[in-house]
């Protein structure tokens, strides 16, 4: 029996077509695009329209595991489905991290016959952005010392306040907390300071939420950096820092346009990891999107309780987007997980293990129509997969009022997704989905963290370490408590626990501490002991990596 080919083996072997073909299918000028090679290319601010007419739909997913459920791989799929189906479609993506490239994850750029092209490249470094935005922020960083070591300009900061972190697009739980300035008066002040993984900046935040380069350059004013010694918040702008680090994002700003395997159109831009951070792409990669295509298919990072949660709560009421359908990937595997079944009996038929995993997709169901949202489950087929455990999924769906629709894109790409696109289409022309969001930005920030906690988690409340309760009055005194709130917490479970699996109940989740994001335009709240720089694991995808003297690249997945 043939293996099926890994994903850069179909990737390489896929007939890619100059980037310039795949403007003029959504009417771009080739004078519009910016070269990246043949393949790539960025576009212009300008062709985003303020009042665009395209349908925006939103992927998202069931609480994730280690065996898979192919979010963006069901994205990719849709949108080749909905061209397949004869619709003008557009894939707007994040750009991956490489952190899960060489950690445990390995790229995001979907997998099998459901992928965006050249894949190496937007795996890898693609067209510099997250470089641009470690390089902003890593500036401000040496500015802020700087600063404090400077005798005749400084601000006065108080560097046991500085909140502002570096960082580094890399897992290296090493660099989490470290001391600077060791050496001498010649090396700055010692203070304690730490990394973030560059998809954490909150300069990644401000690029994805801003709308155009007067926005871009406001919310890095607002950047908070600490206190001096009397007390008083300085900011980015005192640093005088802002318009050095929007030369900096002057490119990265740009939206960047690649290709499905079908040749579909496909724009990246913005960044992952919507466990420790806002884990969108771009607003105005979106509106581009919106602007250029009839339909638009975007995804938000990880499970509905962190990704949708805050592309609805953050990205939609910041913007103005509102999602016209709503999408939830899982797979059997994942639900038989949830379900409890071991590990080696994945594959194995078990529509009874599917059933008991399912609480945790209707869980995530629940929350997508408490925004006023009705879903469309659709199921990511892996060949173990039984009609029996598809149809334990669709009658549990059907009794939430979804449609469960099983795709098999990544086997067969467009053709694949194609009864799912059609399930889409009819969820948008019935207009019968209104997104509200759950609560106000005028609630207190306790009311928001517990409005999250108890409604989408299903949390019994939320405690308070200490030092999160120091932090409130802080964040009152700042004027950042009519901000929406970015919560911080495992991806792997509704609690704050990983272990607590399926649909947990019974629990309450602990707030350890805040880090303030002025620029972007949100709180954080960090819960359990989730980290915002990551680790690589036993044996990272970075061992299996390598390229030939022809420079040909294997192990990526």
């Amino acid at each position: 029996m043939p293996t099926f080919p890994s994903d850069i083996e179909i990737a390489q072997k896929a007939d890619i077509k100059h980037i310039k073909t795949i403007a003029a299918k959504i009417q771009i000028s080739e004078d519009d695009l910016e070269y990246y090679g043949k393949y790539k290319a960025k576009l212009p601010p300008h062709l985003q329209s303020t009042d665009p007419k395209g349908k925006l739909i939103l992927v998202t997913a069931l609480s994730p595991t280690k065996y898979g459920e192919g979010k963006t791989t069901m994205t990719i799929g849709l949108v080749d489905g909905l061209n397949y189906n004869g619709k003008k479609a557009i894939a707007v993506l994040r750009e991956p991290s490489l952190g899960p490239v060489f950690g445990v994850k390995g790229g995001a750029a979907g997998g099998g016959y459901a992928q965006v092209i050249p894949m190496e490249d937007i795996n890898l470094h693609f067209t510099g952005d997250f470089s641009a935005i470690e390089k902003a922020n890593n500036l401000l960083s040496a500015m802020i010392d700087n600063n404090i070591q400077n005798k005749q300009f400084n601000l006065n900061i108080d560097p046991r306040t500085v909140a502002w972190k570096r960082v580094m697009d890399m897992n290296d739980r090493a660099l989490r907390q470290i001391i600077i300035g060791i050496g001498g008066k010649a090396n700055g002040i010692m203070r304690e300071d730490g990394f973030n993984i560059t998809p954490a900046s909150e300069v990644m935040a401000i690029l994805c939420l801003s709308n155009d380069m007067e926005d871009l350059k406001r919310r890095l004013g607002n950047i908070y950096v600490g206190q001096t010694y009397d007390g008083k918040p300085v900011f980015a702008r005192d640093i005088k820092a802002v318009g050095a680090m929007a030369v900096l994002l002057k490119d990265a700003r740009k939206p960047n346009l690649v290709q499905t395997l079908e040749g579909n159109p496909a724009i990246l831009h913005g960044g992952p990891f919507a466990s420790i951070a806002q884990g969108t792409n771009t607003v105005i990669a979106t509106r581009t999107g919106l602007s250029l295509g009839d339909y638009v298919v975007t995804e938000a990072g990880f499970g509905a309780d962190l990704g949708a949660e805050k592309f609805l709560h953050i990205k939609c009421v910041s913007s103005g987007l509102k999602p016209d359908a709503v999408v939830v990937v899982a797979t059997v595997r994942a639900l038989k997980h949830h379900g409890g079944v071991h590990k080696d009996e994945l594959t194995v038929s078990n529509p009874d293990g599917v059933r008991k995993g399912c609480c945790n997709l209707e869980k995530h169901i629940e929350n997508i129509q408490k925004f006023g949202l009705n879903p469309v489950v659709t199921i990511n087929a892996f060949p173990t997969d039984t009609e029996e455990e598809y149809e334990v999924i669709k009658e549990i769906c059907s009794a939430k009022g979804v449609s469960a629709i099983v795709s098999t894109a990544f086997a067969h790409g467009g053709k694949g997704s194609s009864e799912l696109a059609a399930a889409v289409i009819e969820t948008i022309d019935k207009n019968e989905n209104h997104f509200k969001p759950l609560y106000n930005l005028t609630d207190s920030i306790e009311h928001k963290i517990k409005t999250i906690a108890t409604e989408i988690y299903g949390a019994d409340g939320v405690e308070y370490s200490s030092k999160a309760k120091s932090q409130i009055s802080q964040i009152t005194k700042l004027g950042f408590n009519e901000f929406p709130v970015c919560m911080v917490k495992t991806p792997l479970s509704f609690s704050d626990d990983e272990k607590k699996i399926g649909r947990p109940t019974g629990f309450k989740v602990t707030v350890r501490e805040f880090e303030f994001a002025g620029g972007a335009g949100f709180v954080i709240p960090l819960l359990g002991d989730v980290m915002r720089m990551p680790g690589l694991p036993a044996v990272p995808s970075a061992e299996h990596i390598d390229i030939d003297d022809d420079g040909k690249i294997t192990g990526l997945f």
